[in-house]
């Protein structure tokens, strides 16, 4: 049976928006989803087809966070599940794969804090390293052990989750975690060691006031036919 909460107008549009700025941006192509938490019990997110193909018309899928997956949602939701669980400060979630990221992490190695968009993940984000689909309460529960407090975990050969206090911001941190795999491979393609940011200096460099994620998120956003309807 459907669960009777309603979904705004406004939220159903903001998931459309995200989904097809993953794929704008060339962190999604077949596969990954993005939700967005709606209240307490319960979550929406992204249809089950390729995000680049989410149109106006398309609905996201609701999802009560304590209850089995609903028929429609796909089994990978199971890890938005787990972490809005344990993270009451989560409100968006991004699931996606992207090339440099997902390249890096057959290395066995994720982004250092080298410059600007890394430090948010400083000193470097967690690993997972377990390759399967994350369809069962047993990895996704070890999934939401190694993200913690922060604000993606990789996942060794499968890409990676980005969480954030609104959706817009677990996406711009999406973009933000494969800009610094990109980095990461640049330097070490160069065989030197490279530089990487201090403590102090990640701290603050990680911040979210004048409009940082704001902009980006404009700027992942622009000519999308619902953004800012």
């Amino acid at each position: 049976m459907a669960d009777p909460v309603q979904v705004s107008t406004a939220d159903a549009r903001r998931v459309r928006v995200a989904a097809r700025a993953l794929a704008r941006a060339g962190l999604v192509h077949a596969y990954g989803h993005c939700s967005l938490r709606i209240d307490a019990d319960h979550f929406i997110v992204s249809p089950p087809k390729p995000l680049g193909l989410v149109g106006a018309e398309d609905v996201p899928v609701i999802v009560h966070m304590q209850r089995p997956l609903p028929a429609d949602a796909l089994p990978e939701v199971l890890a938005h599940q787990y972490i809005y669980r344990q993270r009451g400060d989560v409100h968006g979630i991004a699931r996606f794969q992207s090339p440099h990221l997902t390249a890096l992490s057959t290395l066995g190695l994720t982004p250092r804090a080298r410059h600007g968009f890394g430090a948010y993940f400083g000193p470097g984000a967690p690993l997972h390293e377990d390759p399967r689909l994350v369809r069962d309460s047993a990895s996704a529960q070890t999934l939401v052990g190694e993200l913690g407090a922060a604000r993606a975990v990789v996942m060794r050969g499968n890409g990676a989750v980005a969480v954030g206090a609104s959706i817009e911001e677990a996406i711009v941190m999406a973009w933000y975690l494969e800009d610094s795999a990109r980095v990461e491979l640049a330097v070490l393609g160069t065989g030197l060691e490279g530089r990487v940011l201090t403590l102090e200096e990640t701290k603050d460099r990680a911040v979210t006031s004048g409009r940082i994620v704001e902009r980006m998120w404009d700027w992942l956003t622009a000519g999308d036919p619902e953004h800012l309807c």
